[in-house]
C-alpha cells in the first residue's frame, strides 16, 4: 500500500478520497498533492489526468471547476497502466 502526502490545508474538492483510493494500489509507493492554481475554463466533475513523466513516476494534473492542483506520483508503472488504475479506483 501506498502512501498518500497530507501537507496542505486545501484540496481540489473530491480529490483526497480519489488519492486514497489509488494509495491503496500496492504498485503505488507515494502520493503528493502539490500546487493548487485557478485556471480559464471550468470542470463541472473532478477529473485527474497523467501530465508528464518524470524520473520515479509521474505528474498528474487534477481539476474541477476553475481549480487545478498537481499530484506527483512515485511508482514503477508504465504511463498506460497507471491511467487504467486511475480510472479503476475513481470513487463513485
Amino acid at each position: 500500500m501506498g502512501r498518500l502526502v497530507i501537507t496542505h490545508s486545501t484540496y481540489v474538492e473530491g480529490l483526497i478520497p480519489w488519492l486514497q483510493a489509488l494509495a491503496s494500489d500496492p504498485e503505488i509507493q507515494t502520493i503528493t498533492p502539490a500546487v493548487i492554481s485557478r485556471v480559464r475554463g471550468r470542470s463541472p466533475d473532478l477529473q485527474l489526468r497523467l501530465s508528464t513523466a518524470m524520473r520515479g513516476g509521474h505528474k498528474l494534473v487534477a481539476r474541477r471547476g476553475s481549480s487545478a492542483q498537481e499530484v506527483f506520483i512515485v511508482t514503477g508503472l508504465s504511463r498506460d497502466e497507471l491511467s487504467r488504475r486511475i480510472a479503476n479506483s475513481r470513487p463513485t
